[in-house]
């Protein structure tokens, strides 16, 4: 877990302490991440937005965009091409691996037989 650091209005300290005295929280930590899950929650443009930055400047694989911004990786694909940004493709690491392998197989092959051939419908 990741750790920040960082300054904030006393009024707002107050609060946040005052969350934990009464037990809303267990401590100022759980406040704050509470906090944040529920901006990102009720912000999807900021989300993808950061997420969208991220991959961008290589801080983060396409899989794990996909996943800060909410979307599945194809829809992130186009979330990224809307974005005048280029992808980056292949596999980074046994990890990136293992999410494509599942999303694979989560994919609908509806008209498909099992030899990976169309079915034709005859009338």
């Amino acid at each position: 877990m990741a750790r920040i650091t960082g300054s904030y209005p006393d009024d707002l300290d107050l609060l946040i302490e005052g969350t934990v005295e009464a037990g809303v929280f267990t401590g100022k930590s759980d406040a704050l991440r509470e906090f944040a899950r529920d901006y990102f929650d009720d912000h999807d443009e900021e989300r993808i937005a950061a997420a969208v930055a991220l991959y961008e400047r290589e801080t983060i694989t396409l899989g794990d965009a996909a996943r800060l911004a909410g979307a599945n990786r194809f829809e992130m694909k186009d979330i990224l091409r809307d974005h005048g940004v280029e992808l980056r493709l292949g596999l980074t690491d046994e990890a990136d691996a293992e999410y494509e392998v599942e999303a694979a197989r989560e994919l609908d092959y509806a008209g498909v037989n099992d030899h990976g051939d169309e079915d034709s419908e005859t009338e």
